[in-house]
């Protein structure tokens, strides 16, 4: 049943980011339509993120109140309506608005989905568990940039939004069919749930009475340590998620069809490596009796070095050059992100799986929004991608700075007043 789970999970995760590179893909024909600046465009791309990271401790709050199958149930409806609402705009500020509805749609999708992940996988398996969902991410791009690019070149960037729309009502109705926590589940056999709870999973919200307050979680530098590697992560993934087809088609020369298709590549890269080498590789090396820490460590500190490869975009004259520095930047910071998004579940005290997600959601998520806002300034005065991919490579370069100096071992923190 668990793995049924993750597939959900999984599902989930990729049709929410097919909702947001609908924008992205669509970019050029959205400004001339509507006369959008690279300025105006680089805050529209930022919009999303400003709700999503304000509404992660919040709904931190909510998910440990409430619990996961109702936050994924409200909140896979409402990004149904934003999506759809979205192909029926008319100018900037009603597409700013429902790009603000978006992010608070979504916001609670990755801490969601890890919480669930800690419930339903023992320890031993949650390296894979969260590759899995995590590597969706990518693979909605690998996959749906070029689909997008398509619709888009042949039907107009409106149909692109109803297409995705449509996909976000299948798995609204699944999630809401499906999804119970291991201990309201009524398809799970005995067995299994032994099998999860012997394995360390954590118990579920409905299993513990006070969770640790966030006035306690925020003084944990553990904490601070994975939510500044996130942001190192995120900085650069949505520097790509939202500004590389734009990239290859004025600075390479492609057409929408062609930077479709050229985009593809490192998302299918960071697929794979999310996958094999931040879930698989780790998992493996975790059960042949490598310390969990070190090994979690190890990986999570060589693919933020990988990722700082986006300066060497800057010396590219090719597409293909450009695509190479890319992929291994993006492959390198998808095998980080692999690992970071284990961590709340394997950090977090007894309850609180939620709440340490969401703080760290909603810190790394404010480089979600910088991202996006600074490369439209920076490319609208210097005319070009080049300081805008250093500034990427130094933002992950302060990301492995942190997960080398704050971190520490990873363990379980002790609950609020545990310690004497």
């Amino acid at each position: 049943m668990r793995y049924l789970v993750l597939v959900l999970l999984a599902s989930g995760t990729f049709v929410n980011y097919l909702d947001r590179i609908n924008l992205t893909v669509g970019a050029t024909h959205i400004q001339a339509e509507f006369g959008i600046s690279d300025a105006a465009w680089g805050v529209l791309l930022s919009a999303f993120g400003w709700t999503y990271a304000l509404m992660q401790i919040p709904g931190g709050l909510v998910m440990d109140r409430f619990g996961v199958t109702w936050v994924g149930r409200v909140c896979s409806w409402a990004w149904v309506a934003a999506t759809f609402l979205t192909a029926a705009v008319s100018g900037f500020l009603p597409l700013l608005g429902l790009r603000l509805l978006l992010g608070v749609a979504e916001a609670p999708a990755f801490p969601m989905a890890s919480t669930a992940t800690s419930y339903w996988f023992p320890v031993r398996e949650r390296g894979l568990a969260t590759a899995s969902f995590d590597m969706t991410s990518k693979l909605s791009n690998a996959i749906g940039v070029p689909l997008v690019a398509i619709t888009v070149a042949t039907w107009g960037w409106r149909a692109a939004f109803i297409a995705t729309g449509a996909l976000s009502v299948v798995y609204a109705v699944a999630f809401w069919v499906i999804y119970r926590n291991p201990d309201r589940h009524p398809r799970l056999s005995a067995t299994e749930a032994q099998y999860i709870a012997d394995g360390g999973a954590q118990r579920s919200e409905t299993q513990v009475s006070e969770p640790s307050p966030m006035s306690y979680l925020v003084r944990q530098r553990k904490l601070w340590a994975i939510a500044l590697t996130l942001a190192a992560y995120n900085y650069t993934f949505f520097l790509y998620l939202t500004w590389l087809p734009t990239y290859l088609e004025r600075e390479m020369g492609l057409d929408v069809k062609g930077s479709g298709l050229y985009s593809a590549i490192p998302w299918v890269v960071g697929t794979l490596t999310a996958v094999l080498v931040g879930g698989v590789a780790v998992d493996r090396l975790i059960r042949n009796g490598r310390d969990p820490s070190r090994v979690r460590k190890a990986f999570l500190a060589a693919g933020l070095l990988a990722g700082m490869a986006v300066i060497g975009a800057t010396t590219a004259t090719t597409a293909a050059a450009a695509v190479a520095w890319i992929s291994v930047s993006l492959g390198g910071v998808c095998i980080a992100s692999a690992v970071i998004w284990s961590l709340p579940g394997l950090i977090a005290p007894p309850g609180a799986v939620g709440r340490v997600s969401s703080l760290m959601a909603f810190v790394g998520n404010l480089s979600s929004i910088a991202a996006p806002m600074v490369t439209g300034f920076v490319v609208q005065a210097t005319g070009s991608f080049t300081w805008a991919f250093v500034t990427a490579g130094a933002v992950v370069g302060l990301g492995l700075l942190s997960a080398l100096v704050m971190l520490g071992r990873i363990e379980q923190l002790p609950a609020a007043g545990a310690r004497a």
